[in-house]
């Protein structure tokens, strides 16, 4: 039972060259399965944290697992959008881009001041993760960009400078952060409460 958590991980991170492959050998005629995989994995991503934490085996070392499983996945789906749909990506490059740049400025952040990549896991975070689900349905699977693109750019900036104030709120590396106002209660020496569902 306690290795469920990772077999969803190894299922999600396994799906990402497979999402890749089909979009760039197979090009327009595999849509519909790469929205399937896509789905599937988000189903993945969901649970094996409830599970994780049901069984009480939610740890640094899984935690940061699934941090960085759920990148390889995001910018497997990106990146089979943009074969699908060259044109439309090259138009949105800019946005594209400052998502991009806010991603790795994160990253950054975090290796310098705690020498560990982020893994906050926060609410914005998730709620951009269902952003993107709609951006790549509409992308993949209809060839538009429209609201839910935008939605998702706009998801996506929040979310990031969220987790920036995190990380330079924090006292010390701490992963599982629904929040900036957690960290700073954090901060401040008081205990979060976490859902068991959300994080």
């Amino acid at each position: 039972m306690k290795t469920i958590p990772y077999i969803l991980i190894t299922t999600r991170f396994l799906l990402a060259p497979v999402i890749l492959s089909l979009a760039y050998f197979k090009g327009s005629e595999s849509r519909f399965i790469i929205l399937t995989l896509m789905y599937i994995g988000l189903f993945t991503d969901i649970f094996d944290g409830i599970i994780a934490r049901k069984l009480n085996v939610s740890t640094e070392k899984l935690r940061r697992l699934d941090s960085q499983v759920d990148l390889a996945f995001w910018l497997s789906l990106g990146f089979a959008a943009y074969f699908l749909n060259s044109v439309l990506i090259k138009n949105e490059w800019f946005s594209i881009a400052l998502v991009f740049f806010l991603e790795a400025l994160c990253y950054l952040i975090s290796w310098i001041k705690f020498k560990k990549e982020t893994c906050t896991h926060a609410w914005l975070s998730k709620l951009w993760g269902i952003s993107l689900l709609l951006a790549f349905t509409y992308l993949i699977g209809f060839q538009k960009v429209g609201w839910a693109f935008d939605l998702a750019i706009v998801l996506g900036i929040i979310s990031h400078l969220d987790v920036m104030l995190i990380i330079l709120i924090l006292p010390k590396w701490q992963y599982d952060v629904p929040s900036f106002y957690h960290a700073l209660k954090i901060r401040k020496g008081k205990k979060i409460k976490k859902s068991v569902l959300i994080n």
